[in-house]
């Protein structure tokens, strides 16, 4: 940036500004790492040399703490340096068969994530919600907004299986329901996502649930279905029919470009004659209420007692690990 030529051409100038600031971004913290452990070297010397040294090794047991999650993070922050990582995800969970047991996990689901989104800081922005019949949901789409949202929640992929003494059962009788938890990155309009016209059909229909008269009264909501691969996004959250097309157009671009590197994948562990760690529709965790309690990521194999918490979205003992594992 010094040389005086550097603005010549602006384009390739704020090229390398953007370079300057990611490489920065490892450099620095590096550095500070390698001086704190440069520090410690200085402790450990002091301690040898003390004939007391307890406050010695207390003060650097705190140091070797701090360095240690230090370390950590930035071992996390290399897993999340994948293609998309840092942008929105697109969350989608599915109740599977069994009627309201089904839904009301898929909302018990929904509950826990909105619990970790606002742990992490995150916002989360539904687009659309099909109420069970009874209680819970039959699908909702939302938007969790905040950096790196899609390399946080790509663990989630996945079934997720629920055992429990069912509350909608008078014989008390123990329940096993599934949902399905879908999870893309939201693709900005500057990544090309080929999409014909005539492979979409486009319904339109009159919103249901939250949203107020106007929205319960028109036939706002749309439906999107890309019928090469089955794929179908509804949006009713906008009050025009015009801007929850766009929406919709939006989320069935960021699933096309997901189903796309999800098929490339598979083929490239095929061809290496790999096995698949993670499928759609395969079973991912299990939570488990009774008779005994347990949440199990299969996986990782990852296990703790602590269902409240984790249902209170405490999942970054999931996602973590299986970052570190699968990146």
């Amino acid at each position: 940036m010094s040389q005086p030529d550097f603005w010549r051409e602006p384009d390739a100038a704020q090229g390398q500004i953007a370079l300057g600031k990611q490489l920065r971004e490892w450099v620095q913290p590096l550095r500070e790492l390698t001086s704190a452990l440069e520090d410690a070297g200085v402790l450990i010397e002091i301690a040898e040399d003390e004939e007391n040294p307890n406050d010695s090794l207390g003060e650097l047991s705190g140091e070797v703490d701090r360095i240690t999650g230090e370390l950590d993070a930035l071992e996390l922050k290399r897993m999340l340096g994948g293609p998309n990582y840092k942008k929105n995800a697109i969350l989608s969970i599915n109740a599977g068969a069994g009627g309201t047991e089904a839904c009301d996990w898929a909302d018990m689901l929904f509950r826990m994530y909105k619990r970790w989104a606002e742990d992490h800081g995150f916002r989360v922005e539904v687009l659309d919600l099909l109420a069970g019949d009874a209680a819970g949901v039959k699908n909702v789409t939302a938007v969790v907004r905040g950096d790196y949202g899609y390399g946080y929640l790509k663990a989630e992929k996945g079934v997720h299986r629920l055992v429990r003494i069912s509350p909608f059962d008078a014989n008390r009788r123990r329940h096993t329901s599934f949902a399905s938890v879908d999870i893309s990155p939201e693709i900005e309009d500057d990544v090309h996502v080929e999409i014909e016209e005539k492979d979409l059909r486009i319904d339109t229909f009159r919103s249901s649930g939250p949203g107020g008269q106007h929205v319960n009264v028109t036939d706002s909501a749309v439906r999107i279905t890309h019928v090469p691969t089955g794929i179908v996004v509804r949006c009713q959250n906008e009050r025009s029919q015009h801007k929850n097309k766009a929406t919709a157009m939006k989320v069935l671009r960021s699933r096309l470009y997901e189903h796309e590197m999800r098929k490339r994948e598979e083929e490239l562990k095929k061809a290496h004659g790999e096995k698949m760690e993670i499928a759609w529709g395969s079973q991912i965790r299990s939570y488990v209420f009774q008779p005994y309690t347990m949440v199990k990521d299969h996986r990782t194999k990852v296990e703790t007692s602590n269902v409240e918490a984790v249902m209170d979205g405490k999942l970054d003992q999931f996602i973590h690990p299986y970052l570190k594992r699968f990146g």
